[in-house]
């Protein structure tokens, strides 16, 4: 059966899809695609919302008799593709082929530690203990060890860590669970399946090598899949660099006196060196000072303090290091650990030294963590480098890969082949008369202490006119912070704030109530996916620039001007027209949507590169007169289809 088969009005998919309905742009994306895994090419496709990408790859995909990798950005669009659209288009093609979904391994419940933190019986409260039993109830029957079967242990309950492993604190095929691994069991069924979806991060792990014995995947694969693969370039900027966070150190200090606990008892000193060490973490912590940061490691590599606290990390490396030699060979969690503290140990002495060349290190400190990283300036070499070891298909698709009509800015970031076949798929919505983009007028420059009040006073008429039912999108915490502040006590409509509750939860809410007004930051700007008339209004604040203080962006920066390029056109524009096309996206979800899009920023309309930001934006309907959008929501609320113009 051809491809055009497939997707037309009376074809398999309509048979299995309620309501379906045939778009051009999803069938030339299936055919774009169906060549490329036939040739082995390289396939660069932005869809835009609404194309139905999903499936305009899974179809090609199943039907090819390939091994096809399917990465996604994000577990929950693992679990989406996996449990809801690929048993639909294998039902529609009538085939069985052996599908497999593989997480990170910190996903799986790991036996040998679950049974390590009930020996230990630390538990912080009752609540914990409670969760704790309820963990082990539901390992007695799961098949998979996928925690996210567990619905009633929060995500980032401080349980999880303790009954999951990582690559640092895995005993590998030493394990005396090593048969019942659940890791191992969905590696296995990943390597015999035909279709296998996994995420970036799982992705780039395997690329990089980072844990041994891992780097499986890719060898085997004719095709690989990244949806949302505008963020690739960050997620292999993370993978092909060094990191090290002081919670991993604090981790091997407790799990070295767990350990201690169960096969050396009658060596104390043991115990006694690891909370030695876990202090001395603590203190390098403190440090940095209380405020949470993000900067260049050279501008805290001469400070006293700091200087002492690293040294004093490095002294207590040294004498936990010795004890775990003597105690390693008394079971295989003491070996673990030991080998553990001799590779973080080399992690912390190069990360804090000057960094090697074309690289930046950096630190970001949390409450109660910080983190160490060593970030490359270009993984363009060592992304095309890998790529060129696999004869495979490689197709990129997003909704937000183009800048104007081009993909220069994507491909160079990941140095993807010049002879790339390139497709850029508007969205088959009717935006014309479904949405307007509304430019308030006589607002202050944005970098102006007057600015946030000012935009509130012009989005108030326009949150009254949409009853609510609007999202808030900031480009900092301080301007969020400070709009609620303003609005508490003059919108009429229930405010909901990034932080307050859980992400998925405050979502529900804003859906149930109806006429909410929700303010977020940068994790409300993309997949959040609110259809219907709950969201009918979306404000940006400002124009998404990267802040120039950002440790890597900033280095970033000044090598491309040591090379003679423009950074600002060549670099923070098109990066912000990505994030920006990302955040206009949450609006218009599916065919029947309508809204009113409020871009706040003059500087679209007074400097010259505004007109890049609104030419790579759907076709809309533009004002600047707060009674055009007032008009727009009557119409809304009163017709079916608002009228064109």
């Amino acid at each position: 059966m051809e491809i055009s088969e497939f997707f037309a009005s009376d074809g398999p998919l309509a048979r299995h899809i309620p309501g379906y309905a045939p778009r051009a742009q999803q069938q030339s994306m299936a055919e774009a695609v169906e060549r490329a895994i036939a040739d082995s090419g390289t396939l660069i496709v932005e869809a835009g919302t609404g194309t139905g990408k999903t499936f305009a790859y899974l179809l090609p995909a199943l039907s090819s008799g390939c091994r096809v990798i399917v990465s996604t950005g994000t577990r929950a669009l693992q679990d989406q593709l996996f449990h809801k659209d690929l048993p639909v288009v294998r039902a529609a093609l009538g085939i069985a082929v052996k599908v497999a979904l593989l997480k990170g391994r910190a996903n799986y419940l790991c036996l040998w530690r679950m049974a390590a933190a009930e020996a230990g019986g630390r538990f912080r409260s009752r609540e914990l203990a409670a969760a704790f039993v309820r963990i082990r109830q539901w390992a007695a029957f799961t098949r998979s060890g996928d925690i996210a079967e567990v619905e009633d242990v929060a995500e980032d309950s401080p349980l999880w860590p303790q009954v999951t492993s990582t690559a640092d604190n895995c005993l590998g095929s030493e394990c005396p669970q090593f048969q019942d691994c659940f890791v191992v069991r969905a590696r296995r069924e990943a390597q015999e399946a035909e279709l296998l979806v996994i995420n970036h991060h799982l992705f780039f792990a395997d690329m990089a090598i980072k844990e041994e014995g891992f780097a499986e995947l890719l060898p085997g694969a004719d095709a690989v899949v990244f949806d949302e693969a505008h963020q690739l370039p960050e997620v292999a900027s993370t993978f092909f660099g060094l990191s090290l966070s002081s919670r991993q150190l604090s981790e091997l200090a407790r799990d070295t006196m767990v350990e201690q606990g169960r096969d050396a008892r009658d060596f104390p000193d043991l115990a006694e060196r690891a909370a030695s060490f876990e202090e001395r973490v603590v203190r390098l912590r403190q440090a940095f000072g209380e405020e949470s940061r993000r900067a260049p490691w050279h501008e805290v590599a001469e400070l006293p303090e700091l200087t002492e606290a690293v040294a004093a990390v490095a002294g207590a490396f040294a004498t936990l290091i010795a004890a775990l030699q003597e105690a390693a060979p008394r079971g295989k969690g003491l070996e673990n650990c030991h080998a553990r503290a001799l590779e973080l140990c080399q992690r912390f002495t190069q990360l804090t030294q000057p960094p090697e060349a074309d690289t930046v290190h950096w630190f970001e400190t949390h409450a109660r963590s910080v983190t160490l990283s060593q970030t490359p300036l270009d993984i363009a070499p060592t992304f095309r480098g890998r790529m060129n070891l696999y004869r495979s298909a490689w197709i990129f698709t997003s909704a937000t890969l183009a800048v104007g009509e081009g993909f220069g800015h994507f491909s160079q970031r990941l140095g993807l082949p010049a002879d790339s076949e390139k497709l850029k798929l508007d969205s088959p919505f009717d935006y014309r008369r479904h949405a307007v983009l509304y430019h308030p007028p006589d607002l202050p420059d944005p970098a102006s202490a007057g600015y946030t009040a000012a935009l509130v006073e012009a989005i108030l008429p326009v949150l009254d006119a949409s009853r609510g039912r609007a999202f808030l999108l900031f480009t900092s915490y301080r301007a969020l912070n400070e709009a609620a502040a303003l609005l508490r006590d003059r919108c009429t409509h229930p405010l909901l704030l990034q932080g307050s509750l859980p992400k998925a939860a405050l979502l529900a809410r804003f859906r149930q109530l109806g006429n909410a007004v929700l303010l977020g930051t940068s994790s409300f700007w993309e997949g959040v996916d609110v259809r219907g008339e709950a969201l009918s209004c979306v404000v940006i604040d400002k124009l998404p620039f990267s802040s120039p203080g950002d440790p890597v962006l900033s280095a970033r920066i000044e090598a491309m001007k040591r090379a003679g390029g423009n950074p600002f056109i060549e670099y923070q524009i098109p990066h912000a027209v990505i994030t920006l096309k990302q955040g206009v996206g949450r609006l218009i979800r599916d065919v029947d949507d309508r809204g009113v899009l409020v871009l706040a920023d003059p500087r679209l309309l007074s400097k010259p590169y505004g007109k890049l930001f609104l030419d790579s934006l759907p076709p809309m309907t533009r004002t600047r007169q707060s009674e055009r959008v007032r008009r727009f929501f009557a119409w809304v609320d009163a017709v079916p289809v608002p009228p064109a113009g």
